[in-house]
């Protein structure tokens, strides 16, 4: 709790001897902890030994991450940093300033140290009085043990860290993940410059680390794969909700909203939460790329694009998205505008196989958006499809699609952010990326270069496919995707 927090902090404290044993008396006893390793501690050794043979020799340092400040004494729900939850497994459940440390060994590997905070006595005052932290306010926590048996790591309590995590820093390369936990950053940065470490040169080194543990989320094992096909499967519920509502949403008004609400709704219960904040544009908001208000209304004969995805417990997250007629019917002009973005998505996903580059699932889809605009009339006179789509004289087509076919998906919905453009746009495909899929075309309602037929309407359809062996495999195929099985999907649910 910050300083000022607890300036201000006026809830009652236990203040006798006599009241602090009445409250630690006449508990039953807890449960028996944890007997067997959660599913993921069979793949988690794997991701930590790829990144100890990037830094033999150096401590590695991956905090999950502090409680953050809503407003004045109230905290945001707890989210740790995804480094942290891919290195070690824990996820949703995971405590607030937690950290992991990867010791090196003389072997040139390292042995992971799980320090937290564990579950207090309940005779200790933090049970009762400590609001941040304490039982009574918060929950319990695990135990030490349990959670070395749940992760298959050694664990510590947190009061140990600071004294192990900067010893030796003057001869030990000490790298941190920096931007996962401030107060930790400024304390071993303060350590490691006592040590003769030069300030500029820890945040090159921490850097990195970063990029290190970004890049590792690249490629996904099994057991990832299998949690991006739960969170895909947990947003078609969601999807499916919406649908079912979208009456409803129109008869109160406010429809965005409602929208958002119901997915809301089934995205916590059927997972940790949203993964992003969803996008629930309807009419001409659609083709603002990144509207999250969701304030507007849904009105019969408009588009409502729904961009979401359910982040599971393990937090990954699905990113899918699909528009959909209000009224349960594309008009023609809206159907046109469909087909040629699902046109460009087929082209995408064809070019989303091993031996290809990443970039290369944009340009295929792209080239498809230019073709289509191009034969509607739109570009500059004179400008033919190659022409827009050169990069330096060109790229007219940008106006009416702005935005990357594909990025990379995982804990994060924008994963592998901190990778280079050679590890990222220009890197080849291989077996068990996972990546979206989602053109689209957005024409403003006054934008006057296109027919008016197109204005205020905005198409884009996304769908999150795993490279394989031999191409891709989409995991939100069972999603409708052309404009009458989008019809057929919204009427089917409707009329239950």
């Amino acid at each position: 709790m910050s300083e000022e927090q607890t300036q201000a902090d006026n809830r009652p404290r236990p203040t006798t001897d006599q009241f602090r044993e009445f409250v630690a008396q006449d508990w039953a006893p807890r449960p028996p902890g944890a007997s067997t390793a959660d599913e993921v501690a069979a793949y988690t050794p794997a991701r930590r030994d790829a990144l100890s043979q990037r830094f033999p020799g150096d401590r590695l340092v991956v905090p999950a991450g502090g409680l953050k400040v809503r407003s004045n004494d109230t905290d945001y729900v707890f989210r740790p940093h995804s480094a942290f939850v891919h290195l070690t497994g824990w996820a949703a459940d995971a405590e607030p300033d937690a950290v992991l440390v990867l010791e090196p060994r003389e072997d040139a590997g390292h042995d992971p140290v799980l320090y937290f905070r564990p579950m207090a006595p309940r005779e200790d005052e933090e049970f009762f009085a400590d609001p941040r932290y304490g039982e009574y306010w918060v929950g319990v926590r695990p135990t030490l043990e349990d959670l070395a048996v749940r992760l298959g790591i050694e664990t510590r309590h947190l009061s140990e860290l600071d004294a192990h995590v900067g010893k030796d820093a003057g001869a030990t390369t000490v790298r941190l993940v920096r931007d996962a936990d401030r107060e930790l950053t400024q304390r071993l940065d303060g350590v490691r410059v006592q040590e003769g470490a030069d300030q500029e040169s820890l945040a090159e080194a921490d850097d990195a680390l970063a990029a290190a543990c970004s890049i590792l989320r690249l490629t996904k094992d099994a057991w990832e794969v299998g949690q991006m096909q739960r969170a895909v499967d947990a947003t078609k519920v969601g999807f499916e909700a919406v649908i079912a509502d979208l009456p409803e949403a129109v008869r109160r008004g406010r429809g965005e909203r409602w929208v958002e609400g119901v997915f809301g709704l089934h995205a916590r219960h059927e997972g940790n939460g949203v993964g992003y904040d969803s996008i629930c544009a309807a009419g001409d908001h659609a083709n603002t790329l990144h509207w999250i208000k969701n304030t507007g209304e849904l009105r019969e004969g408009d588009l409502l694009l729904l961009d979401a995805g359910v982040e599971v417990d393990s937090l990954f997250t699905a990113d899918v998205t699909r528009t959909l007629p209000v009224s349960g019917r594309f008009s023609d002009a809206q159907r046109e505008i469909y087909d040629a973005v699902l046109a460009a998505q087929e082209a995408g996903i064809a070019a989303a196989r091993p031996g290809n580059r990443f970039s290369d699932v944009h340009a295929a889809a792209i080239r498809v958006i230019a073709e289509h605009l191009h034969a509607w009339g739109l570009l500059p006179e004179g400008v033919d499809v190659e022409g827009t789509l050169d990069p330096s004289t060109g790229q007219y087509h940008r106006r009416w699609m702005v935005h990357g076919t594909s990025h990379h998906l995982g804990i994060d919905v924008h994963d592998c952010a901190l990778a280079t453009r050679e590890e990222y746009m220009d890197a080849e495909l291989v077996p068990g990326m996972v990546l979206t899929v989602e053109p689209g075309l957005y024409f403003k309602a006054d934008d006057l270069k296109v027919p008016e037929r197109f204005r205020g309407n905005g198409v884009r359809i996304e769908d999150d496919v795993v490279i394989t062996e031999d191409g891709c495999r989409n995991l939100s195929a069972d999603f409708p995707r052309t404009a009458d099985d989008v019809e057929a999907w919204m009427a089917r649910i409707q009329s239950r």
